[in-house]
């Protein structure tokens, strides 16, 4: 029979260690974690996880902006498709990072992890600075890649159970947005790290990624005080200690609110039934995903994979797009950069609050099908000769005005439609496997279309990105769940009950 947190205190066993794995228990901690008003603490929690988008987005943009200048003598003689190759090393280095560290982080708790894998980051990065040759550079990228994807498993794992489940879906597709602030600084950054009024290109570009370093460095201190997530802790058994931190957490929102002048705490919801589950076994994770969920994941793969490749195929080679077709100098490249980055930010800031209000799966297969048309029309005006460098510009801007939004929801998706226990592995899996399949190929496959300085060849890339995006709007329609406004618990639920309590490792 389930026994409730305050059964437990009254019997002295909330501090007596973990609950063995399928241990039945009640609790209102979840409730009391979707109950909360927004306050000073959400936004600590935010700045402090949500910056992992920002690092990554100066990662890409960097890359993306000084890829040409990466080709000549006095910086690192790449080729194209060296710089395509590094782009898709890069993006390696991060399916394995998530891989490794969305393992970890189900099961030493997602506070560890996303200490060390903003650390892998830092470190990496530094070295790519110091990078001497082809060879140095794509180790260095691949780790810096494995800190990033790292963060991708830890991050969304803890932001998703800290938040109330009113505005997850609005705060999940903002704090995805904050991507593109990375790149705006990067490509901001760039107009006097590559113009040779200033310094020459041999050193901008290390003092380019040196940036990345010091803006980690400053939010390492600031990561250092979230609190583990009390949900994680109440699946591996830990019912005192997700007390405690809950208790922690309402008094920091209740001191927020007194300061503040406004009332005190809403009630929370009831006590839910939950069951202690520990570290889950590869076999568990595998019968979650393909038999429990097989409808969730082939809707989280499909998402993933054409965002990624729509994506990573545009992104990773708008710089050699610009200078090959449009003749536009590595200098400019930030100029160019910036109009995209806004309106990238833009799409999920403005549309994401729709994604809790209209509904998820309507709002995911319109936001999918709009980047495919408007994908393909673009790619259209750019085989025909139809568009400037401004032209195509804008035109990219406005397709990823919708599509950076669409790329949002996909990893809000993968990250709140599994169960607790298996979140960080779950985004780790659909990160890889969108990664792999849609972004390691694309940059290594467009490098190679733009390198042949064929119009009509990089057309049908472009045709092709616009496709999976289409194809996955009608997935959403078919596969898409009712999410909005739901716990966690809750949208776990929805999948039918679990069959047992699962193996341990």
């Amino acid at each position: 029979m389930a026994e409730t947190i305050v059964e437990r205190q009254e019997a002295g066993a909330v501090n007596a260690g973990p609950l063995p794995p399928g241990t039945s228990f009640a609790s209102d901690v979840p409730a009391r974690l979707d109950r909360l008003p927004w306050s000073s603490w959400h936004w600590r929690v935010v700045i402090a996880l949500g910056v992992t988008w920002i690092l990554d987005g100066l990662e890409v943009t960097i890359v993306g902006a000084i890829s040409s200048v990466l080709g000549e003598t006095s910086t690192l003689h790449l080729s194209e498709s060296e710089i395509g190759d590094a782009a898709s090393i890069y993006l390696a280095g991060a399916i394995v990072g998530a891989l490794v560290f969305g393992r970890l982080t189900d099961q030493f708790g997602r506070k560890h992890i996303f200490l060390v894998t903003l650390g892998v980051y830092l470190v990496a990065t530094m070295l790519t600075a110091c990078s001497w040759g082809f060879y140095s550079f794509v180790l260095f990228r691949a780790l810096t890649g494995a800190g990033i994807g790292g963060e991708c498993a830890a991050v969304n794992s803890a932001i998703d159970e800290l938040l109330p489940a009113r505005v997850r879906g609005h705060a999940d597709l903002a704090i995805n947005s904050t991507y593109w602030v990375g790149t705006a600084i990067g490509a901001a950054s760039t107009l006097v790290l590559l113009n040779e009024r200033f310094m020459p290109h041999a050193v901008g570009w290390r003092i380019a990624f040196g940036m990345g370093a010091v803006l980690g460095i400053s939010v390492l201190f600031v990561r250092r005080h979230v609190p583990e997530s009390p949900r994680w802790l109440l699946l591996h058994g830990r019912v005192g200690e997700a007390e405690e931190v809950m208790r922690g957490i309402e008094a920091d929102v209740h001191g927020a609110l007194e300061r503040a002048g406004k009332g005190p705490l809403p009630p929370p919801g009831p006590a839910r039934t939950l069951v202690a589950k520990g570290a889950l076994s590869f076999t568990a994770i595998a019968e979650v995903l393909l038999r429990q969920h097989l409808r969730r994941t082939l809707f989280g793969l499909t998402l993933m994979v054409s965002q990624a490749f729509a994506y990573n195929a545009i992104f990773f080679t708008y710089a050699l797009v610009l200078g090959r077709f449009y003749g536009v100098p590595a200098g400019d490249i930030g100029l160019y950069l910036l109009p995209f980055a806004i309106g990238n930010f833009l799409g999920p800031m403005l549309l994401g609050r729709l994604f809790d209000t209209v509904g998820r799966r309507k709002m995911i297969a319109i936001t999918y099908a709009a980047a495919g048309v408007l994908l393909a029309i673009t790619g259209y005006g750019f085989a025909r000769g139809w568009l400037t460098a401004v032209t195509q510009t804008v035109m990219w801007s406005v397709v990823f005005f919708v599509a950076s939004a669409a790329a949002s929801s996909a990893y809000l998706t993968v990250s709140e439609l599994f169960p607790v226990e298996l979140r960080g592995m779950a985004i780790a899996l659909f990160y890889a496997t969108g990664t792999a399949t849609g972004g390691v190929a694309a940059p290594a496959i467009f490098s190679r279309l733009i390198q042949s300085g064929s119009r009509e060849r990089v057309f049908y890339g472009y045709l092709f990105g616009a496709g999976l995006m289409l194809f996955a709007a009608l997935m959403a329609i078919i596969l898409g769940v009712a999410a909005e406004g739901k716990s966690l618990e809750q949208i776990a639920e929805l999948g039918g009950p679990a069959a047992g309590p699962p193996p341990r490792l």
